[in-house]
């Protein structure tokens, strides 16, 4: 399949994905778990990239799981270092380009080479620079794979702050301390967290990392990840106090598209707020 092919088909599933939903959308997040991956030579390209919003008023960021531009090594690629580079940056900079001309924003995980190889969340936004993060936690296979990164992960779009961080990374409640500090809106979660056994244990756990870093943290958290071959963490929304607000169906392709909206913190948030306030004092 030829490059052209391969960007029409994203096109083609972008119009048709977010067409059907413009008479009831007004504002969201959207965000996409991919099944299923396209090949061209050693680099896999996702199909499941599209939620990006066409010609809709509000505001948008659509978020797609780590690694999902180019697939994750072993899983996807035998290593980073077979990724065609040249083809992520002619890649990114459609990516850029479709920004431009929609006026949307939206993240998409991916393998990038500077001097180094890094685990990266690209924030792609109209006109203006691509900003990102490379993923700290590097362990077994990444630590194989990928140079640690140094930025925070911190970024502001219309008046919200996120927080990006990527899979492993749940595990550590420090990376998500750095967060609070910095008093972000939402947390987002990249994963590429996937088993070839039906490992419902390992998602329930998972799944419990998630509720845990909301409720210490106080603030909504989001995660996007993978299916195949199974599901290992969740798509899912979680609010300020690990109440699951949506999930998608586990192992199942699915869009979600969440409203997120700045509420007032109840009696048990600020307590939360301010007990650990002393704590980090």
């Amino acid at each position: 399949m030829s490059y052209a092919n391969l960007l029409l088909n994203i096109l083609y599933h972008i119009v048709i994905e977010m067409n059907i939903r413009e008479s009831c959308l007004q504002t969201g997040t959207f965000i996409y778990k991919p099944g299923i991956s396209v090949t061209k030579q050693d680099f896999h390209l996702q199909t499941g990239i599209i939620g990006l919003q066409m010609g809709f008023s509000g505001y948008y960021l659509p978020i797609f799981p780590e690694c999902s531009l180019t697939g994750y090594p072993p899983r996807n690629i035998s290593n980073a270092s077979c990724v065609d580079f040249n083809l992520v940056q002619i890649m990114c900079d459609k990516l850029q380009s479709i920004a431009n001309k929609n006026d949307i924003s939206f993240i998409i995980g991916t393998i990038f080479k500077e001097k180094e190889i890094y685990n990266r969340a690209m924030l792609f936004q109209p006109n203006s620079q691509i900003e990102f993060y490379d993923k700290r936690a590097l362990w077994g296979w990444d630590k194989d794979n990928f140079t640690k990164g140094s930025n925070n992960g911190i970024f502001e779009m219309e008046g919200i702050k996120f927080g990006i961080r990527i899979c492993f990374e749940i595990r550590f409640p420090e990376f998500f301390r750095e967060l609070y500090k910095r008093n972000t809106d939402i947390n987002l979660v990249l994963f590429y967290d996937v088993a070839d056994i039906d490992d419902n244990e390992r998602y329930n756990m998972i799944k419990g990392h998630l509720q845990t870093r909301a409720v210490e943290n106080v603030t909504t958290t989001i995660s996007v990840n993978a299916i195949s071959p199974f599901q290992t963490a969740p798509t899912m929304v979680l609010g300020k106090s690990g109440q699951c607000i949506k999930e998608c169906v586990r192992n199942k392709p699915e869009l979600l598209i969440y409203d997120f909206e700045k509420t007032e913190n109840d009696f048990g948030e600020n307590g939360r707020i301010s007990i650990s306030d002393m704590l980090i004092e």
